[in-house]
């Protein structure tokens, strides 16, 4: 029995009026899952502070530098490099670090080198923030510094947990009873929970409330990768599905332009919470998808479905969903069902994950594109969130860092048709790591090199990111491919869960991030040049075909023409498990 429910597309239009508007409405809310997954970035970035003391100052010193108060030379204080020295009104004089102060004996005269004795004292969370940056995050609101400083690195890290869990939780549940109230349900909860996010008042509040959000907003891009792809015929697919990153990457842009115009966090949270709020007023009106209507028998919604799509786009009907339905006849006006029916019942072998690696060859194989999913992941959130230590203004590189992603699925669209699959990925993960490289070798005081050079980092990664999935769908057989997918996507989200801490390195050595993310993207692309090309190649069924893949005896056969229509629907059905 073979599903022909892909002739809607035949009928309707590929990408005509319709889908176009419904694409457009749907990819919008990506944007505000764009925005909460780097939203954090300025919410608990840790600003220059040192220790207050208990008395009004009425002069600082910091090495030649002479000020009245601690805010006029806080913004240049840089800490290993001497104290700043106070003067209190009461006469006592102080050292000030960032987590200590020592109160200096019997001075003499007000200097900035004292030669006598000092008593240490605890900062006891009396702290006095650089304000020029940021008016007001978490950080500076909860005394998140010092031995507290691991409860702000704990947030990111937090949020792609929820991610993760999120992806495989509302990925289940859009199977089980649709796509559409799936993204409903995650829109709304995102727009409630973003705005909770403003006035949770407590740390663990705060951390409570990110983490539900991380869920729902990584439910809404499992589902709307499914829903856009269900919507659109197979000649459009790797555009549509593509391109449903570039609306999350405007969502870091809208991140870095509200970030540099509100500087307090709770206001800042609440206009990145409203900023997709319009979503709502339309997504109650979004139709269930054709194919999971038509998957769930229910069949006159789908004909209702059907013929407004219809007449929406010009049509004077739409297909007939018996049709659809309805085996194609045999040369011998059998139909395929009637053949199926007549065969002999076979016991079907489960398969597991051990299939992936059933031979050197296919455990090659997978190990390399678990790499892939892996580094694609690290390197596109180490980019993103270390973007605002990369000198000069840190709020255009993030603008820059969500930007440069736009042109990158365009081309990576454009070669991956063109050149093939793996001639795109190797290329770009070797080009990534080539831009780290330079960025640790070349002289650090040019801040627009290192941005120039972290912006090509970030393209190359955001193709091959982008190109994986449905790279993945290809390069496995259909009794293994959901197994494939599935895995690498949870290698993905193992990426997205070290990438914080992989940008906490730079406390060790400024460059230790893009080290890393250097040295694993320039080994995994030269490993996925052993990988087989599919471009042009149909979609394998068997463990045998899909091991005999780049060999000699495995060329295009009378399949090539339909084998990208083929890829796309599996892959449509695969980027469910997108978080």
């Amino acid at each position: 029995f073979k599903m022909t429910a892909e002739r809607i597309f035949d009928v309707l239009g590929h990408f005509k009026r319709y889908q176009a508007c419904l694409y457009l409405a749907a990819a919008f809310q990506a944007i505000a899952c764009g925005i909460h997954y780097l939203a954090s970035i300025f919410l608990v970035e840790k600003p220059n502070f040192v220790c207050g003391v208990p008395d009004n100052i009425t002069h600082v010193l910091y090495g030649n530098l002479t000020g009245s108060s601690l805010e006029e030379l806080l913004p240049g204080f840089r800490p290993g490099t001497g104290p700043l020295v106070v003067r209190t009104a009461e006469g006592s004089q102080w050292e000030l670090g960032q987590c200590s102060r020592s109160l200096r004996v019997a001075p003499a005269d007000f200097t900035y080198q004292f030669q006598g004795n000092t008593t240490l004292r605890a900062c006891d969370g009396n702290y006095v923030y650089d304000h020029s940056e940021i008016e007001l995050n978490i950080v500076m609101d909860w005394g998140l510094v010092c031995d507290r400083e691991w409860l702000a690195k704990l947030c990111q890290p937090t949020f792609m947990a929820g991610v993760l869990i999120g992806a495989v939780v509302f990925g289940d549940l859009a199977d089980r009873i649709g796509r559409v109230k799936i993204m409903r349900f995650s829109s709304l909860c995102q727009f409630v929970l973003g705005v909770s996010i403003a006035f949770s008042g407590s740390y663990y509040v705060f951390m409570v409330l990110r983490f539900l959000l991380a869920m729902v907003s990584s439910g809404y891009l499992v589902v709307v990768f499914v829903y856009v792809t269900e919507f659109t015929g197979s000649k459009v697919r790797t555009w549509t599905s593509m391109h449903i990153h570039a609306f999350f990457a405007v969502g870091i842009m809208v991140v870095a332009l509200t970030g540099y115009l509100v500087r307090v966090w709770w206001i800042y949270q609440i206009i990145l919470s409203l900023c997709t709020s319009p979503f709502l007023l339309v997504c109650w009106m979004f139709p269930e998808t054709p194919f999971y209507l038509i998957s769930k028998r229910r069949y006159k919604e789908a004909q209702a479905l059907l013929d407004s799509v219809a007449r929406f786009n010009g049509l004077d009907h739409g297909p007939k969903v018996e049709e659809l339905l309805v085996p194609e006849a045999t040369e011998n006006d059998k139909s395929l069902l009637q053949e199926m029916e007549a065969q002999p019942s076979r016991v079907e072998k489960k398969h597991s994950i051990l299939d992936l690696f059933g031979t050197w060859r296919m455990a090659g194989r997978t190990c390399t594109v678990w790499a892939i999913w892996f580094i694609g992941s690290l390197g596109y959130y180490v980019f993103s969130l270390g973007s605002v230590n990369l000198g000069g203004n840190q709020y255009i590189n993030l603008f820059l860092v969500g930007a440069v992603e736009l042109p990158s699925y365009m081309v990576g669209c454009y070669l991956m048709d063109r050149i093939g699959r793996k001639k795109t990925c190797a290329p770009a993960l070797l080009l990534a790591g080539v831009a780290c490289m330079l960025i640790i070798v070349l002289p650090a005081d040019i801040d627009a090199l290192a941005i120039a050079l972290s912006m090509t980092g970030k393209f190359s990664v955001a193709i091959a990111f982008g190109l994986i999935y449905l790279y993945t769908c290809e390069l496995y057989p259909t009794i293994i491919r959901t197994l494939a997918v599935g895995s690498g996507s949870m290698m993905c989200r193992v990426g997205s869960v070290v990438a914080p801490f992989c940008v906490y390195l730079a406390d060790v050595w400024v460059y230790l991030p893009q080290l890393i993310v250097g040295v694993l993207a320039f080994a995994i692309g030269l490993l996925t040049l052993l990988l087989p090309e599919t471009l042009g190649q149909p979609l394998t069924n068997t463990l045998e075909e899909a091991e005999a893949l780049g060999g000699s005896s495995n060329k295009c056969s009378g399949l090539c023409g339909k084998d990208e229509e083929a890829a796309m629907e599996m892959y449509q059905q695969e980027t469910s498990i997108r978080a």
